[in-house]
């Protein structure tokens, strides 16, 4: 897929599926502006990994679950040409634990970081998006939206909400030409996902149809695709990408 002259905003976009992501449009020869919030080593040495793609590739330091920190973002990847082509919301944690012992920090954390960015980054990068009434959001959210998980109320709380408003957005933003999709990622090899014990690991792929966990470029593949003129005529739908867990 080709996606130069392309202004893509990846939120979450310097480590595990957001750093695939970004890599990605860059390969295809987008312009794309990578948010972190804290890992400013992850954020340099993606730069250099990118340095010889055919596009290019900008890392914002910017906390987007706040509406500075989002307007930064969509600024900055707006600076140069005035809209914004893709926006990519991919920023999440997890804070794993059982309803009756979480502490209201892990719930409120999760829902901050996983569902705040989509209300901040959505409702300035739209305006960008209406200088020419087109545009791409691709949503990243999980199996555990409609699976639900024992120990993820939080998480799974976050990422279904992430579904109804990625459902809802489509509706609002179809008129002006802007489609709006999510997708539903299975167990994928990340940072995240590294500290998890080997037998919770274990049981996933015998769950699994392809009897393997993902990596972040499958989840990466299908983010370009619905960003992508092949998926033109595709908007408020989730694609589940997890080998077959559901």
């Amino acid at each position: 897929m080709d996606f130069e002259n392309t202004v893509v905003a990846v939120t979450g976009g310097t480590r595990g599926i957001g750093r695939a992501v970004s890599l990605q449009f860059a390969a295809a020869g987008a312009c794309v502006f990578a948010a972190y919030r804290e890992d400013a080593a992850a954020a340099i040495a993606l730069q250099h990994e990118a340095a010889h793609l055919a596009g290019r590739l900008v890392t914002i330091k910017a906390d987007v679950s706040t509406a500075e920190g989002a307007t930064a973002l969509i600024d900055a990847a707006a600076a140069e040409t005035g809209h914004l082509d893709v926006l990519v919301n991919n920023a999440g944690i997890i804070r794993d634990g059982y309803l009756a012992m979480m502490s209201e920090n892990d719930w409120d954390s999760v829902i901050r970081t996983n569902l705040y960015p989509l209300f901040h980054c959505c409702k300035w990068g739209v305006r960008k998006m209406l200088v020419r009434r087109s545009g791409a959001i691709v949503n990243i959210s999980s199996i555990a939206a409609v699976a639900g998980t024992a120990g993820q109320t939080n998480y799974a709380a976050s990422k279904g909400a992430a579904v109804s408003f990625t459902k809802s957005l489509a509706r609002e933003l179809g008129p002006m030409g802007i489609r709006v999709n999510a997708v539903l990622a299975g167990l994928i090899a990340t940072d995240m996902t590294a500290n998890l014990k080997k037998d919770q690991i274990d049981r996933v792929i015998a769950s699994s149809a392809l009897g393997r966990i993902g990596q972040p470029e499958e989840i990466a593949a299908a983010v370009t695709f619905l960003a992508s003129s092949h998926a033109s005529y595709i908007t408020g739908q989730y694609l589940v990408v997890d080998g077959g867990i559901l």
